[in-house]
């Protein structure tokens, strides 16, 4: 043991000097971006790495564990070139908050705001470099009040993310006999409705803007839990009364990472794009064969009304390549001609299906 243990402090050293190495290297990039004007979160880049770099890893450790770790290492890498300011739909410990973390690690300022709306906001008006905010969910659909958002702003899709979410329900004391009121952002209640109708059926339901304000209210009243995530339990100082209460085990949420401006090409891409329909019988169905025609794979499509006419739809469309693709430009071209508008609202690597 005494020998092996010699070994593993032999590799641990060699294993900081590597990162050192590779750290400098990092900087001197940094400092080119800096001189090219460039944006220095690059996506595609650590997309690329990770792909190469679990196709070629041998075991023992995981794929996931790998991309769990270079993530860190591309976090810190970042924060060497330029500490990022990043702005999530707040309190800390809400979902998006984990997700920003996830993406942009601890070193980069995060930025709690109150609304979706004041994510978009703080990135338009240059206070935050990016902006993390959730699209959809595995259980509950799509958040539409992110799609809203991109009907008037011009900020872009330069990335996603997928974040495993498991919900708990958070007290000040463990007596569910106790407890007369749960609160939670509109999401997690919804997720976890059969839980609650079979464990708590007398209980007001009080939705609040996001699981950390719940949280916070329940550190507050002794009568009243939260239904948020464990690291939210821990920051308020309140007891998990019962984990996992959500009504499916695999239930994950999209996030979307927006910015000044889209990715380039990374091999596997996708393009989310809005437009409008003329209104006519079929025209849906006519917007959609261009994408057949060209041998597009859709992922998505979501309508939102206009809110400038009644029975005004914007469609929502999320499918696999690149702005810069060749059928992708011949699809938008032959969209265009059928609809009032087309608006890209960007390109970006595809997010993997786990966390």
């Amino acid at each position: 043991m005494k020998k092996i243990r010699q070994k593993i402090n032999i590799i641990d050293e060699q294993i900081v000097g590597l990162l050192n190495r590779r750290l400098k290297e990092v900087i001197k990039i940094g400092e080119l971006k800096k001189k090219k004007n460039e944006y220095f979160y690059v996506p595609y880049r650590e997309k690329e790495i990770l792909e190469r770099l679990i196709k070629n890893n041998k075991g023992p450790i995981s794929s996931k564990a790998l991309k769990d770790i270079f993530q860190e290492i591309f976090n810190l890498s970042r924060s060497l070139q330029k500490k990022l300011k990043v702005a999530y739909l707040g309190p800390e410990a809400t979902f998006t908050h984990l997700a920003a973390v996830k993406n942009f690690g601890r070193l980069a300022e995060l930025i709690p705001v109150k609304s979706i709306k004041d994510v978009f906001n703080e990135v338009e008006r240059k206070r935050a470099d990016y902006g993390v905010v959730p699209i959809e969910n595995s259980t509950e659909g799509v958040v539409n009040h992110t799609l809203d958002m991109f009907i008037d702003s011009d900020l872009k899709i330069c990335a996603e993310l997928m974040l495993e979410i498991s919900h708990n329900l958070l007290a000040k004391n463990d007596d569910l006999r106790k407890i007369k009121t749960i609160c939670s952002h509109c999401q997690p209640i919804a997720q976890c409705r059969n839980w609650l109708e079979e464990n708590m059926p007398n209980v007001k339901l009080v939705e609040v803007s996001s699981t950390a304000c719940a949280a916070q209210l329940a550190h507050k009243r002794a009568d009243t839990a939260a239904i948020a995530s464990q690291q939210a339990a821990s920051l308020y100082n309140l007891k998990i009364i019962a984990r996992n209460i959500g009504d499916k085990a695999d239930n994950f949420t999209r996030f979307l990472v927006v910015g000044g401006k889209d990715s380039p090409p990374s091999g596997k891409n996708k393009t989310s794009v809005m437009f409008s329909v003329k209104d006519r019988v079929g025209a849906l169905h006519d917007m959609l064969i261009p994408f057949q025609k060209n041998g597009i794979n859709l992922t998505k499509i979501e309508s939102r009304p206009s809110g400038k006419k009644v029975w005004d739809y914007i469609f929502f469309v999320d499918f696999k390549g690149h702005i810069k693709d060749d059928k992708v430009q011949k699809t938008l071209k032959l969209l265009e001609k059928q609809s009032f508008f087309v608006k890209v609202l960007g390109s970006y690597p595809e997010g993997g299906q786990r966390g």
